[in-house]
């Protein structure tokens, strides 16, 4: 017997089942999908990493 993987949802938390049966996966629909996508257009979430060079050296440039 195969054990059923569940995550919960990173919009509402609701819990999902990993599976084809869940076609929106991790998201428990495509509401939250679309909300966690806009969340990501508005920058509301970002991926930490190193400063962009060209933002670092832009205030030389303009002496």
């Amino acid at each position: 017997m195969a054990s059923v993987t569940t995550v919960a949802c990173p919009t509402c938390e609701k819990p999902v089942e990993w599976g084809e049966q869940s076609p929106s996966r991790p998201f428990c629909s495509e509401r939250c999908k679309l909300i966690d996508l806009g969340a990501w257009a508005a920058e509301e979430h970002s991926i930490p990493g190193e400063p962009d060079l060209n933002d670092v050296f832009s205030g030389e440039l303009n002496s």
